[in-house]
């Protein structure tokens, strides 16, 4: 990358707080750097990570791809190199700019008309959007394949969410393995999140991975989720915020 960007790629097992941890991630860093340019791309089809950011997404990467697939089934004669010309236009037109940050939905997976020339344009594109901002933000489906085909081959810190669960465990080293022959990355580390016991907690490992914080089941967290309120809302003293710091602080984000 011509820039270096700080790209950070958040995966793990559903149902662990992923997507509540990668916001705080955003959070933390518009609040430490407000000079600094950050994207948070969600990668995951649920878009989570809006609801999570408080942003309201009105188009997704998804939506392009389709409808210049579509174009491109109904027998539209227009060349390539226009539709996708048109493409990278749109994606400006798919960032949402909130304060301290912008936002990119990446939508549903690609699954009817695969049109490939589009889906790695767009892959392509999204690597030279990165390139514009100081930190990336990346909250992936449960699982890594999805990231490299969908998003991009590259990172900088790879930080894996997992609970105590053992199967949380098995599948964050699932995603390691499969991450260290589908993607680059400098930095890997691990958090343990929604601890209710901190000696189980505490006998978990994953190799070759160090587990940078165990956080608390957070019932602050749970009360603002079922508010509908956003991790941006979080007060400032909550233990999942606290344990996120601590993880990026020890990753060199912070």
């Amino acid at each position: 990358m011509d820039k270096k960007a700080k790209i950070i790629t958040v995966a793990g097992k559903g149902g662990v707080g992923k997507t509540s941890i990668c916001a705080c991630i955003v959070r933390l860093l518009v609040e430490k750097y407000p000079d600094k340019k950050i994207l948070a791309i969600d990668a995951d089809p649920a878009v989570g990570l809006s609801v999570a950011l408080g942003v309201d997404v009105k188009l997704t990467l998804d939506d392009i791809r389709m409808s210049i697939v579509d174009s491109v089934e109904s027998g539209e004669t227009r060349e390539a190199l226009e539709l996708l010309s048109e493409a990278r236009f749109r994606i400006f037109d798919a960032l949402v700019e909130m304060p301290g940050f912008a936002f990119l939905a990446i939508g549903r997976p690609e699954s009817s008309g695969c049109y490939c020339k589009v889906n790695s344009y767009l892959k392509e594109v999204i690597s030279l959007l990165a390139n514009s901002f100081d930190y990336v933000v990346i909250d992936g489906e449960a699982g890594i394949e999805q990231i490299q085909r969908r998003v991009m081959e590259k990172v900088t810190h790879l930080l894996l969410i997992t609970d105590q669960s053992k199967k949380g465990g098995q599948v964050i080293t699932t995603i390691k393995n499969v991450a260290d022959e589908l993607i680059a990355y400098d930095k890997i580390g691990a958090i343990v999140n929604r601890v209710t016991n901190p000696e189980l907690a505490g006998l978990m490992s994953v190799p070759g991975v160090e587990l940078l914080a165990f956080i608390p089941a957070d019932s602050t967290f749970a009360a603002n989720d079922i508010m509908g309120k956003s991790v941006l809302e979080l007060d400032a003293g909550s233990a999942m915020l606290s344990g996120v710091r601590q993880a990026l602080e020890k990753m060199e984000i912070l």
